[in-house]
C-alpha cells in the first residue's frame, strides 16, 4: 500500500467517526427547533420557542448555577489534593504506588447505585449528616473522577522524569517545594488540563448519584432534564444542546489557560 492511499483511508476513517459522533448532536439540535415533525424525515415547521422558553425560565439558571458550582468545585478541589499527593507518592514512595493506583480504580469495582444506597446508609444520621445536601456531592464527584486525575498526573509526572529533576534542582540549591512550583508543576500542566477536561465533561453528564444523593432538593441541570421528560422533549433536546455549548466554551477556556501556561514554562 502505498503512502498516499494510506493517507486517503485515514482520511475517510476520521471523517466516519466524525459523521458517528455527530450525527446524535445533529439529530438532537433537529428536534430542539422543530414545531411540527410528523410524517417525514425531518420536521414539517421549525421554530426556536423552546429556546426562548428555556432562556426565561429561572429554574434553567438555578440548575446550571448548582451544576457548575459542583462540577468546578469539585474539579477544583481534586487539583489541589491530587496534584501534589500523586507526585510525592510517584517521586518519594514508589512503593506506594501500586496502593494509590488500586484506591483510584475500586470505584470501578462498585456499581454507582450500590455506592449511592452505602453513602446514602452512611451519612443519612450519625456524626456528619449530609445526606441531601451538596456537600455529599463533594464526596462522592472527587471518587467518581479519581482515575481520571490519577492517570493523567502520573503519566505527567513519569514524562517529564521528575525525580532526577527534582535531584537536578536540589542540587542548584533549590528547596524541594521550590523545585516543585517553579519546574515540575509548570512541565506537568498539560497533563493536569487533560484530566481536569475528562473530569468535568464526565461529571456534567452524572445522574445516578445527583439523583439519588440529592435529588429534587439539589436540582442539577441532568435532574431538571429528567423532570422535563415526561412534559416536553422539544424543551429537553433544548436543554441538552445548550448544555454541549456551555461545555464546550469550559473546555476551551481551560485548555487556552494551559497553552498560555504551556508558553510560559517553554520561555
Amino acid at each position: 500500500m502505498n503512502k498516499e492511499k494510506s493517507i486517503w483511508i485515514h482520511k475517510l476513517i476520521i471523517v466516519a467517526l466524525m459523521i458517528y459522533l455527530f450525527t446524535p448532536i445533529l439529530g438532537t439540535f433537529i428536534y430542539s427547533i422543530a414545531k411540527e415533525w410528523s410524517y417525514s424525515v425531518l420536521p414539517d415547521s421549525y421554530t426556536f420557542q423552546w429556546y426562548g422558553e428555556l432562556l426565561q425560565d429561572p429554574a434553567f439558571y438555578s440548575a446550571l448555577g448548582r451544576t457548575l458550582f459542583i462540577v468546578i468545585g469539585t474539579v477544583t478541589l481534586s487539583v489541589f489534593i491530587m496534584v501534589p499527593t500523586v507526585f510525592i507518592v510517584v517521586t518519594f514512595f514508589p512503593k506506594w504506588e501500586r496502593l494509590l493506583q488500586g484506591l483510584s480504580l475500586l470505584r470501578y469495582g462498585i456499581p454507582p447505585v450500590v455506592a449511592a444506597i452505602g453513602l446514602i446508609q452512611m451519612y443519612a444520621s450519625g456524626i456528619i449528616p449530609i445526606y441531601g445536601t451538596f456537600w455529599i456531592l463533594f464526596g462522592a464527584y472527587f471518587v467518581l473522577i479519581l482515575p481520571f486525575m490519577y492517570q493523567g498526573i502520573r503519566n505527567s509526572i513519569r514524562t517529564v522524569n521528575a525525580t532526577d529533576l527534582m535531584e537536578s534542582a536540589e542540587l542548584l540549591g533549590a528547596s524541594k517545594v521550590r523545585s516543585f512550583i517553579s519546574i515540575i508543576f509548570p512541565n506537568i500542566i498539560s497533563g493536569i488540563i487533560v484530566s481536569t477536561v475528562l473530569s468535568v465533561a464526565f461529571l456534567f453528564g452524572e445522574f445516578v448519584f445527583a439523583n439519588l444523593l440529592v435529588g429534587g432538593q439539589f436540582e442539577t441541570i441532568q435532574i431538571l432534564i429528567y423532570n422535563k421528560l415526561e412534559t416536553n422533549g422539544h424543551s429537553v433536546s433544548a436543554i441538552i444542546i445548550l448544555y454541549y455549548f456551555i461545555l464546550l466554551l469550559i473546555s476551551g477556556f481551560i485548555i487556552k489557560i494551559g497553552m498560555r501556561s504551556n508558553k510560559k514554562a517553554a520561555s
